[in-house]
């Protein structure tokens, strides 16, 4: 694409952008619980516009050269990340679920599934790629000099007897295996000259010989032509891939190529960009600078001796919080500046008056409020302030004032704006220059009031502070390891094992395919399940959105964790690593096996969550791993278990993670396939958003099927029945579907592909080894997660929908 293509999609976006922002003022309006559906309608339409949004400034963001235009794309880009976030957890507020059915708003809108798909920023890795790359050497050099130690220990000494006995029973096997098939062949030969002389060799005239030719030859050509004609039909509507891929890569080639010259040009627009910037600042501080200082000193003495003529005293010069001199620059007279400042002052004692006086009616309002809430409780839905917004408008309107009317006819080679560059620096120098005046001129009015109306200088009075709320917290936790560096502590983790080099997994290769029929569901009143697809974006929107960027994790809800319930086999481990993978996090290992025997002692597990905390708020964005969570929130700890202690870090841990803030790109991920045995208030408490994942639906199990044998190198053919498959395969988890495909796609029978097809009776044998997850064991996981607190309030609305459509349906008998 050109710059002018980019450009285009730019425009687009913001008319978009434009439209959805004047409708974003209806959902603070407060709705009743019968328009529920309308609500959600609505909250989804918005959800999806963002989503949108998100994926043409990801695009836009990506290849854009100009600058002044990036940057302020950057702004768009984090603020439309950041509303999405925020939609999501209305929907998960007004929905009672962690998974939404958008089909029928996606059919009303006119968009595909692909539409639904969570994109996640380029520049999460590409603008942080020095940083990672240093993390990752760093880790690198650090397990490189326990390779040596570890293998000496994993390493068993072997005597020369036995070493001569091993080679010798591998070569035997060797031998053997070459005169088996040696004696094969010979066998094989021997058979066909044994039946050549008992049937002997029928004998044709030599027109019979010419007629069976042409049959068979006839026959052959047809049926090629058949295939021929069947394959081009398939291709032409989508159904099978086209074999020529040549042309296709070398187009996907050429993009590439393309996207990556794009990026170096925006590198080398950047530098000249900063060095413009100090070069701007400089020459606006030289040349502008002075006059700035002088006009600003003649405004502020005409200021002074007109408010002495009017009230005959010099006025209270205003202080650096309300503004200072900004005031008397903002085309007011002094009598104006003058009653601003009385009146600020009177505002600030009604204000403690009225404070005083709501804190007397908030007491009295509590009893009646406690009444009221338990007879009549909260029936209306309105979305809560958004943090996101105001950067969105902002954003908007200086597009829509800079940049909409602009074209780049003046700079076709995407340099910046030097006009442009100079406005915001004289902003920027005049807040300086201004500050440096304000301190001159105090001093000047003090010298003033001394020398006219030989006054002593005046106490300002300045707004009284706020008092520190009481947050219940008695001190903030002292640092334990106040003299050791954060290299030292960093390398000790990796050392003793609790830092892990995570596997490099893209949250695309999760795969899954989206839930079809969620709002059939819905209606028949019944709970749909979410599919892989839904667990993907879930982990997308909690995970990597918020650690990816400082600005986007600062205005977003606050989710410090998240809880992978789901049996094994579903991908929960593999999910841990995708998300360290796409935001570059480092991954601490936190389970309960993981932990024994570390850091012993009485205070050994404080010292332990402390270094890890520290740790990971210093090098962030971070994951927390704690694999087989359900150990460390034990009810009753098994006798075998009792050694490694599960629970000696939970108390320490659980307060470590109410002190992460916004901005702290630190997230605990638990994963577990047994939530049943630990304290169900203890572990929804730690975990804030719990993520089920059922077994995969027949939709997911046909994408994985597909996706995972192509992924082995052999393309799909006719005789390899895939919807057979999928329904075969129900009930057993992703998993199992992988270890399937590795037991019969061997390099021998890759290679064998060509000449003899892929059949689905090959895996289904491997299948039938396999333990599957049974209904009744899901049924426990389902049981469980209703019990939590999102899944009772889903429990209790479906329950209240059918006690009113049984009461609807009564009506209507009564009627008849």
């Amino acid at each position: 694409m050109s710059e002018g293509a980019y450009q285009r999609l730019w425009e687009a976006s913001h008319a978009t952008l434009e439209e959805v922002l004047e409708k974003e003022p209806s959902l603070l309006e407060p709705v009743p619980s019968r328009e529920r559906q309308s609500f959600q309608y609505r909250l989804s339409v918005h959800y999806l516009y963002y989503l949108g949004l998100l994926r043409r400034f990801d695009m836009t963001y990506d290849q854009m050269v100009q600058p002044q235009k990036r940057r302020l794309l950057r702004r768009l880009l984090d603020g439309v990340a950041g509303r999405v976030l925020e939609l999501k957890d209305e929907l998960v507020r007004v929905d009672f679920c962690e998974i939404h059915c958008l089909d029928q708003v996606l059919q009303d809108l006119k968009l595909t599934p692909a539409d639904l798909e969570v994109p996640i920023p380029k520049y999460f890795q590409l603008e942080q790629s020095s940083a990672m790359k240093a993390r990752q050497q760093m880790l690198a050099d650090i397990l490189s000099r326990l390779e040596p130690l570890m293998s000496q220990e994993n390493l068993r000494g072997m005597s020369r007897t036995e070493a001569l006995i091993l080679v010798q029973s591998a070569e035997r096997a060797r031998q053997g295996r070459l005169r088996a098939t040696f004696m094969r062949e010979i066998r094989k030969e021997e058979e066909h000259d044994k039946k050549v002389r008992e049937n002997g060799r029928q004998r044709f005239s030599q027109d019979q010989g010419a007629l069976v030719i042409q049959k068979v030859w006839k026959g052959y050509l047809q049926r090629k032509r058949i295939a021929q004609d069947r394959r081009s039909e398939m291709e032409f509507i989508g159904m099978i891939p086209s074999p020529n891929q040549t042309e296709r890569i070398s187009i996907l080639n050429q993009a590439l190529l393309a996207e990556e010259s794009r990026r170096i040009r925006q590198a080398e627009k950047e530098e000249e960009f900063k060095d413009a910037i100090g070069k701007t600042h400089e020459s606006l501080t030289e040349t502008e600078g002075p006059d700035m200082k002088e006009k600003m000193k003649d405004q502020i003495r005409q200021w002074f001796i007109e408010c002495h003529a009017l009230t005959g005293r010099f006025p209270d010069y205003p202080d650096e919080a309300s503004g200072g001199s900004y005031l008397i620059f903002a085309d007011k007279t002094p009598e104006q500046v003058r009653l601003e400042l009385e009146i600020q002052a009177q505002e600030n004692k009604k204000k403690e008056q009225e404070r005083s006086k709501e804190k007397e009616r908030k007491k009295k309002k509590k009893k009646t409020k406690d009444e009221k809430s338990r007879k009549e409780p909260d029936v209306t839905f309105k979305t809560l302030p958004s943090k996101s917004i105001p950067i969105i408008n902002a954003g908007h309107e200086e597009y829509t004032s800079l940049w909409k009317s602009r074209y780049d006819n003046k700079h076709p080679s995407q340099n910046f704006d030097s006009e442009t560059l100079r406005e915001e620096k004289r902003k920027e120098v005049e807040q300086e220059i201004r500050a440096q005046v304000d301190e001159l001129m105090r001093q000047e009015l003090k010298n003033l009031r001394l020398a006219v109306d030989k006054e002593e200088t005046r106490p300002l009075k300045l707004p009284k502070k706020k008092a520190a709320k009481k947050t219940g917290k008695k001190k903030r936790d002292r640092d334990l390891t106040a003299d050791r560096s954060m290299d030292s502590l960093f390398e000790e983790l990796v050392v003793i094992g609790l830092i892990k080099k995570n596997m490099l997994v893209a949250l695309s290769d999760y795969i899954g395919d989206c839930l079809y029929l969620g709002s059939t569901l819905t209606l028949a009143n019944k709970m749909p399940m979410p599919s892989l697809f839904d667990i993907r974006q879930n982990v997308a929107l909690y995970g990597v959105l918020r650690l990816g960027s400082h600005d986007i994790h600062s205005m977003a809800p606050h989710v410090r964790s998240i809880l992978l319930v789901g049996p094994s086999g579903m991908g929960k481990k593999m999910l841990v690593h995708a998300v360290c993978t796409e935001t570059g996090a480092n991954l601490f290992d936190l389970s309960p096996g993981n932990v024994m025997g570390k850091y012993p002692g009485k205070n050994g597990a404080q010292l332990l969550v402390h270094i890890v905390f520290k740790v990971a708020k210093v090098f962030q964005p971070s994951v927390i791993w704690i694999g087989n969570t359900e150990k460390t929130f034990y009810k009753k700890i098994p006798k075998e278990e009792k050694r490694m202690d599960p629970k000696r870090i939970k108390k320490d841990l659980m307060k470590a993670t109410k002190q992460l803030s916004p901005g702290d790109r630190v997230m605990l991920i638990g994963t577990t396939d047994r939530p049943q045995l630990a304290e169900l208030k203890g572990l929804c408490r730690f975990y804030e958003r719990i993520l089920f994942m059922p077994r995969p639906d027949y939709a997911s199990r046909y994408v994985l099927w597909k996706h995972m044998i192509e992924k082995r190198g052999t393309q799909l053919t006719q005789s390899l029945d895939i919807s057979a498959l999928s329904r075969v395969s129900d009930g057993y988890t992703p998993g199992h579907i992988l270890q399937a495909i590795q037991s019969v796609l061997t390099d021998r029978r890759l290679m064998q592909v060509p000449k003899k097809p892929l059949v689905a009776s090959e895996f289904v044998g491997h299948l039938a080894k396999l333990d599957p997850v049974y209904r009744e064991e899901e049924e426990i996981l389902k049981d469980w997660y209703f019990k939590t607190p999102l899944g009772k309030k889903n429990m209790k609305f479906i329950k209240d929908q059918q006690e009113e459509e049984a009461r609807l349906a009564k009506e209507k008998k009564r009627r008849k």
